[in-house]
């Protein structure tokens, strides 16, 4: 995977010198490779990937250093740390997309969307899964929320460690970014799953647009 981000910023150190670099006021700044300890590529806005080398400022980003594939950017007058896949939003970026409700991931080492949400206003971790028909929570989440899910319509999932029995659940505010989302139906798994899984009944009423190893979501209705 390394080698991959090597390939890609050697792609980019032309198209991008020659093409300028995207201003960064009001940004939302994605890390989503590093090259070694010399280089971090970051997606600036949902845009094309923008590569950076140790020490180097380009668009008002200036990255300090790169360690376990984490990158400490400078930006806005102050240094934040970012790790694969993770994304931050500034505060000016948020408050001009806060109306649109819109929110752009990128994608970790091994081409998944993973973010920080909320599920009733608890903080939750979620993985896009469009191939998930419903949010599918692990037991010990729902437990974590306070779900008395053992309420909820029984049934049965089949998964790679056998059938495991699932219960029918509705989450009353599911939150990703500034998208949130109402009356959401899910599942909670007992066994087998180790992260909440943000399926259908939630993206079904966001529009997805992948870009690369960007992908982002506007709340439609």
């Amino acid at each position: 995977m390394r080698r991959h981000f090597i390939s890609l910023s050697v792609l980019l150190a032309c198209g991008l010198a020659a093409a300028g670099a995207p201003t960064a006021h009001s940004a939302e700044l994605a890390l989503i490779g590093v090259i070694g300890t010399h280089a971090a590529v970051l997606a600036i806005d949902g845009g094309e990937p923008l590569t950076i080398k140790t020490g180097q400022t380009r668009s008002g980003i200036k990255l300090v250093s790169i360690e376990h594939e984490r990158a400490t950017v400078e930006f806005e007058g102050k240094q934040r740390v970012l790790a694969l896949g993770q994304h931050y939003r500034s505060a000016a970026a948020a408050a001009a997309s806060s109306s649109n409700q819109t929110i752009t991931l990128a994608a970790d080492t091994r081409g998944h969307f993973t973010s920080e949400g909320s599920i009733n206003g608890m903080p939750v971790l979620f993985l896009v899964d469009t191939g998930a028909s419903t949010v599918a929570l692990p037991g010990t989440e729902a437990v974590r929320l306070g779900l008395d899910y053992k309420k909820g319509r029984q049934g049965v999932s089949r998964t790679a460690g056998g059938v495991v029995p699932v219960y029918a659940v509705k989450l009353d505010r599911v939150r990703l970014g500034n998208i949130e989302v109402n009356g959401v139906d899910a599942v909670v798994i007992e066994q087998g799953l180790d992260i909440t899984l943000l399926g259908m009944s939630f993206l079904n009423r966001i529009e997805m647009r992948q870009e690369g190893r960007t992908m982002t979501l506007i709340k439609r209705f």
